[in-house]
């Protein structure tokens, strides 16, 4: 399948933005307004959407327990949750238990707010998607 540029695409969008896609189109309505409201394209990603959706719920995760529960490679884990932690979305801390090295990640207050936004955007698609 051949890529297609920004422009392209936003050119094949119907008048008014389009239901999917990064970028969304999807007008905000919850305050009145119709601003177009934008994907966050670094939670979106499946393995950092499953990395945030887990810490929300727990109040921190090591490393090993991330890796389990994602069923994924130390490398794919350790890719995603830096760039997690570069957009201060979870926090990083890493101790010895023992000899052994022990890295625990948590949601930060940062990460909270940007995983509520994307929830938020993400029924609103569900909304105009069935109210059609």
């Amino acid at each position: 399948m051949a890529r297609r540029s920004n422009a392209a695409l936003a050119r094949s969008q119907p008048p008014g933005g389009g239901a999917g896609g990064a970028g969304g189109g999807i007008k905000a309505h919850s305050s009145g307004d119709a601003t177009p409201v934008e994907l966050d394209r670094l939670i979106h990603e499946r393995m950092r959407l499953g990395i945030v959706s887990a810490l929300a719920v727990n109040p921190s995760l090591s490393f090993s327990e991330l890796k389990a529960l994602m069923r994924t490679t130390d490398g794919n884990l350790s890719v995603h949750a830096r760039k997690l932690e570069e957009a201060g979305y979870v926090t990083c801390t890493k101790s010895f238990e023992g000899r052994v090295p022990k890295t625990d990640y948590a949601l930060t207050a940062s990460g909270k707010k940007a995983l509520e936004r994307y929830l938020d955007h993400m029924e609103a698609i569900i909304r105009a998607t069935r109210d059609r």
